[in-house]
């Protein structure tokens, strides 16, 4: 089996069928993702050797926990799913068992673990690329002192920021458990949802700061060792790190910060104790993990709590989450604590799961609220 396993994924990186290769023909090209009309996609991979051949992937509703694909002929697999309501979906091929990127298939999406494929379908105008003004994201590594390693982050800037000498609010952007500092701007559009909402007048130019939220050998970063981990890193690495080499301004009215399910934790868990540093936070399918017995984060934090000059300060303070939701309880809880401590929480509760396609829309109505 692994030699079978070995053959189909050299077979399928290089996309020749190897009996066209020993007649010297090169085989037909492959296509994939195709999205069809009525947001139908077929999705395709050449392995001429192979047994079976799935398709799997997250937060595409259309393709459950996985679909078989049907080979043809010419040694090229295929399926065809749908109606897919238009956003943007993580897809791998399971080839005989071994997990396989799309090969003719360029756009991909890093998770900690490994990458995806992505395929999207259009139709969504928040989201969709259109012919407006864009910004730009770039990789940007820096050497954190509290881990003693070097690091990325993501970071947006608004159209127009190279050319100006503007000094621009600054939005942390933070990603959930399994993912990484690439996830928001790829498979969550971050930058995209940016341009339109700026071109439409719907939200103020900005610096977007999408932060890697795993520390290495620290666990999740949300309770214990990891917490403190990556709240140093943040505070005393990435923090300096964007405030010495890009455009923002550095008083409270100018900082957001926001995350979704880990990175909503690791929100809370940075911007309550230091809310003297920021004006506006959100929490996106999440709250104080495991609040229903372990009131430790009330008691630990009970002088900032309740402080009422701090919560003048706080402009926004916006939690959502989806009724189907795992974390839904979760969140309910947690906006009740804040509220019996006297905060102006907005909490709304949306349609779906824990998934993507919630995290963007949360995106969509959260930033045009920031910095008005």
């Amino acid at each position: 089996m692994r030699r079978i396993a070995l053959a189909t994924l050299v077979t399928v990186a290089i996309g020749v069928a190897p009996v066209a290769a020993q007649r010297g023909e090169r085989p037909a090209p492959v296509t994939s993702p195709e999205v069809r009309a009525g947001g139908r996609i077929t999705f395709r991979v050449r392995a001429p050797q192979a047994e079976a051949v799935r398709l799997t992937g997250t937060d595409m509703p259309a393709i459950g926990r996985g679909v078989d694909m049907t080979r043809g002929e010419n040694g090229v697999w295929e399926t065809t799913v749908g109606p897919v309501d238009a956003g943007t979906y993580r897809y791998v091929f399971s080839v005989d068992g071994l997990t396989v990127m799309d090969p003719v298939n360029t756009a991909i999406s890093e998770s900690t673990a490994t990458s995806w494929s992505l395929v999207t379908v259009p139709g969504a105008a928040f989201m969709d690329t259109r012919r407006v003004s864009h910004g730009a994201i770039a990789e940007a590594t820096y050497f954190s002192e509290p881990l003693g390693r070097f690091r990325r982050m993501h970071v947006y800037t608004p159209p127009g920021y190279e050319i100006s000498t503007t000094r621009y609010p600054v939005f942390y952007l933070l990603h959930g458990a399994g993912d990484s500092d690439d996830s928001w701007h790829t498979v969550g559009r971050a930058g995209l949802i940016l341009d339109n909402l700026i071109a439409d007048g719907r939200a103020v130019p900005m610096v977007v700061v999408m932060t890697a939220g795993h520390v290495p050998g620290a666990g999740s970063g949300v309770a214990g060792p990891g917490a403190d981990a990556f709240s140093r890193d943040f505070l005393e690495a990435v923090v300096p790190h964007v405030e010495s080499r890009y455009r923002v301004r550095t008083d409270r009215a100018s900082r957001a910060m926001a995350g979704l399910s880990m990175g909503g934790a690791q929100t809370l868990n940075i911007g309550v104790p230091h809310l003297e540093r920021f004006a506006y936070l959100g929490v996106f399918s999440s709250g104080v993990f495991g609040i229903a017995d372990d009131q430790s984060f009330e008691q630990d934090n009970r002088a900032m709590l309740d402080n009422a000059d701090l919560k003048k300060g706080l402009e926004l303070f916006w939690f959502s989450t989806g009724r189907d939701d795992f974390l839904i309880e979760t969140s309910r809880a947690t906006v009740e604590m804040f509220r019996s401590h006297g905060f102006d929480v907005t909490y709304e509760e949306s349609d779906g799961g824990h998934t993507w396609i919630n995290w963007r829309e949360y995106l969509n109505r959260f930033a045009p609220q920031l910095f008005q």
